[in-house]
């Protein structure tokens, strides 16, 4: 393999794989490396938040062993491969299984829980999920456990939490807002979504937030802000993402919210570009599907010789709640407007309009969810 031609991703979730999936489909010959801390295998990340009522395995969610993706791609996939600094000078990664020399690098680096900081004895035992380890010793964990305390009501949160009463645990769900999603969602809309996960079992503790996780007799004891204590046997974190920075920060690269990227996708280094949850692509970090795909085919052309600027169209965003199904395509446009909602036997249509009366957002729950393509064709791009 000639190091000047190669193409070198780090890291092997979505954007990773998806970008060498469009590598391929342009061009069968360039050289390809993938680089994974992990096992390399390809699993649905999206899944990690509903697939315990269905009875997925984690085994079962890995449909292509990093092996089989190798193959399939015609690539080289190093799996269980850290990568411990990047010389950007000298076009070359420091792993812990030697140095690797790279022609052009992209950055797919994904993202981390957030988590906070809580006092008490048993405070190690939150839990959280962002990859297929932590959904393995999740689900070695819930086996045992009747009763989950959720921290955190936002999409991932609400996913779990809908997942959890389909499976049959008792669940708890606490957040300091006052209404579940209500980062994404208005208010009418909001309470609906409440209200149904709540008739499918779910119990709302918000407008609080967890200060200690005690070891009890048997259970785990949370106490609360406003000063209750609750028992549970298993507490669950999904708080929100914070895009992996570090490693690039401590090479030079220009980091805010996440690695900063032009349209390109270009970092502020030669040859290196990033893509997926760690990337800040002109000020957007948008951890969705989506977004990760129309990057990944952008991407692809810029790095075999057609230099592609990167448009991300409107792209609402399902969440995976079957109590109250619900799409919110979030106003992404600096100009101020206001939600209008209207509640009736279709459940909820919230439209987020400009000052000139143009659609910038909307969000729909329950059968309303129909209106989606239709409504998605009114919205101004993205980027």
């Amino acid at each position: 393999m000639n190091p000047e031609s190669s193409i070198v991703i780090l890291g092997s979730g979505l954007a990773g794989y998806t970008l060498a999936r469009e590598l391929r489909k342009l061009d069968k010959l360039v050289p390809v490396t993938v680089i994974s801390a992990d096992h390399g295998g390809f699993y649905s990340k999206p899944m990690l938040s509903n697939g315990f009522a269905s009875g997925r395995t984690p085994e079962s969610l890995v449909t292509s062993t990093a092996e089989t993706m190798a193959s399939q791609l015609g690539i080289t996939v190093l799996a269980h491969t850290r990568v411990v600094s990047i010389d950007p000078t000298a076009h070359e990664l420091h792993t812990d299984q030697g140095a690797i020399p790279f022609g052009r690098l992209v950055l797919a680096l994904g993202a981390d829980p957030i988590r906070l900081s809580i006092d008490g004895d048993a405070a190690d035992q939150i839990l959280s999920v962002n990859d297929w380890e932590d959904y393995l010793r999740f689900r070695a964990r819930v086996a045992n456990a009747d009763r989950v305390m959720v921290l955190g009501a936002g999409l991932i949160g609400c996913e779990f939490a809908n997942d959890l009463c389909l499976g049959g645990k008792q669940v708890a769900v606490v957040d300091l807002a006052e209404r579940p999603l209500g980062r994404l969602l208005p208010d009418q809309a909001a309470a609906v979504v409440q209200q149904a996960l709540q008739a499918a079992g779910v119990r709302w503790h918000l407008g609080t937030s967890i200060t200690r996780v005690d070891h009890a007799e048997g259970h785990l004891s949370v106490a609360l802000a406003d000063g209750t204590r609750w028992a549970t046997d298993l507490v669950l974190s999904a708080i929100g993402l914070r895009p992996r920075t570090q490693l690039a920060a401590e090479a030079g690269f220009v980091t805010g919210r996440g690695i900063q990227v032009d349209r390109f996708l270009r970092t502020n280094q030669p040859d290196v570009y990033a893509l997926g949850d760690c990337a800040e692509v002109c000020g957007l970090v948008l951890p969705y599907v989506m977004p990760i795909m129309q990057a990944a085919k952008a991407l692809a052309k810029t790095l075999i010789g057609e230099p592609t600027e990167l448009s991300y169209p409107a792209m609402p965003v399902t969440v995976k709640t079957p109590a109250a199904p619900t799409v919110v395509a979030p106003p992404m446009d600096v100009r101020p407007g206001r939600w209008e909602e209207t509640v009736d036997e279709r459940g909820v249509v919230a439209r987020f309009l400009g000052d000139d009366n143009q659609l910038l957002g909307f969000a729909l729950v329950g059968p309303a969810t129909a209106d989606r393509m239709a409504m998605t064709k009114l919205l101004p791009a993205w980027l």
